[in-house]
């Protein structure tokens, strides 16, 4: 996991507050990636958005190919070790989550899914989500909606409206122009930045999900011990 400076906590600019936490995740497989590549983008966007509403922010940036073997582990004795569970925790704590994945066969990728597998099923509930994807081409792009939002949608996830699907000729415009009448990808990007950042700065800061004995007394409290 890398960090990157970043993310605040709503309130009254100038006061002295946490800042926020926005986690990336991205399953791009090489290194350099185009998918690790829109994964920083999207951050780069959101950490400038927030900043703009007086609001710092923080990056943690997860490489899913680095903990590849591990959630093959998890998956089979059910539950994370090391430092994928701190990775885990990392997420859960977020106060939003920039998840990234190359597309194959018109879906997500494998890993991805994997890794989404083998968090506790209530992780991410609430918690904002900005979706993106790389692929080869165009056609693909729809895949966002029909593959990757409905998946995040099950896990009760707040997945903002705007995505950002990359293809092999975004990359390659020169000067950001539009390609096939759409919009060039850095506009898409800050656009879905500026989304973001919104629903962050309109929230209080996570604390990750509750504590379900948080609320359970102690065995003094039950003996009426002192």
């Amino acid at each position: 996991m890398t960090a990157a400076p970043g993310t605040p906590q709503p309130g009254t600019p100038g006061q002295d507050q946490p800042g926020r936490t926005i986690a990336v995740v991205h399953a791009g497989l090489g290194q350099p990636s185009s998918t690790r590549l829109l994964a920083d983008r999207l951050a780069e966007a959101t950490v400038r958005e927030l900043a703009a509403l007086g609001q710092p922010a923080t990056v943690e940036t997860i490489e899913l190919r680095d903990h590849a073997h591990a959630v093959i582990d998890a998956m089979l004795t059910g539950f994370p070790t090391g430092d994928l569970a701190r990775d885990i925790q990392t997420i859960t704590r977020a106060d939003a989550v920039i998840a990234v994945s190359p597309l194959f066969t018109t879906t997500y990728s494998g890993l991805f899914k994997s890794f989404l597998d083998i968090l506790d099923k209530d992780a991410l509930t609430g918690m904002p989500v900005l979706l993106g994807a790389t692929g080869g081409t165009p056609r693909h792009s729809l895949a966002l909606e029909y593959s990757m939002r409905p998946l995040f949608t099950y896990l009760r996830a707040d997945v903002v409206t705007t995505s950002v699907f990359a293809a092999t000729d975004d990359w390659a415009q020169a000067g950001g122009h539009e390609h096939d009448g759409g919009t060039a990808l850095p506009e898409r990007i800050d656009r879905a930045g500026r989304t973001l950042a919104a629903v962050v700065a309109d929230r209080r800061q996570r604390t990750g999900p509750p504590d379900p004995f948080a609320t359970t007394p102690s065995f003094l409290d039950l003996l009426g011990g002192d």
